[in-house]
């Protein structure tokens, strides 16, 4: 996962967003956070943890915690750098009707549009579904965090995978159940 996902992973847990936030503001010590994040010392601890094994946080000697604020600028900076998939390597590997009809659909690799027209939205959605490792089963967030490279109607996007039998969800989780796969 690139630095800009794992700092969005790691503040996706409110708890651990409210951490940062009162890090950000000069709160240092644990009974500090504790008092102005509202949170108890178990899930203040628990939170410092996961930001410090992410790399987040530093913790000294006196239990203080630090933010690593430039984590925000290096991932800020890898994401500038990356390059958007580019639109032949996006397709690469579908039938050629596939990716023709997807092609029209797509500005390398956003979706413009999602096709109102059954037959050409199975074309996108089987691309979109190729995202999807075969066999790993997603949270509900993940689904909306890869979709969301591609079109900001996440909800939609979602919801024509399981209906069209693309992804299959229990308990808001995902996994990859059809499209075109690589043998």
């Amino acid at each position: 996962m690139d630095q800009a996902g794992a700092l969005i992973g790691l503040l996706a847990d409110d708890d651990r967003l409210r951490v940062v936030a009162a890090l950000a503001l000069g709160h240092e010590h644990p009974k500090e956070l504790i008092d102005v994040t509202g949170l108890d010392a178990r899930r203040v601890a628990r939170a410092i943890g996961r930001l410090a094994a992410g790399g987040l946080v530093e913790t000294d000697a006196d239990g203080r915690c630090r933010l690593r604020a430039d984590r925000f600028r290096a991932a800020a900076r890898d994401a500038a750098e990356r390059e958007p998939a580019a639109e032949s390597t996006l397709l690469e590997g579908f039938p050629a009707a596939t990716a023709a009809v997807a092609r029209n659909f797509f500005d390398g690799s956003r979706l413009r549009s999602i096709p109102t027209q059954r037959s050409k939205r199975l074309a996108v959605l089987d691309v979109l579904a190729a995202q999807f490792e075969p066999g790993r089963v997603y949270p509900e967030r993940d689904v909306n965090f890869l979709l969301g490279t591609f079109h900001a109607d996440v909800a939609a996007l979602r919801r024509y995978l399981v209906d069209e039998d693309f992804l299959e969800r229990r308990d808001a989780f995902y996994w990859r159940t059809g499209g075109t796969f690589d043998v």
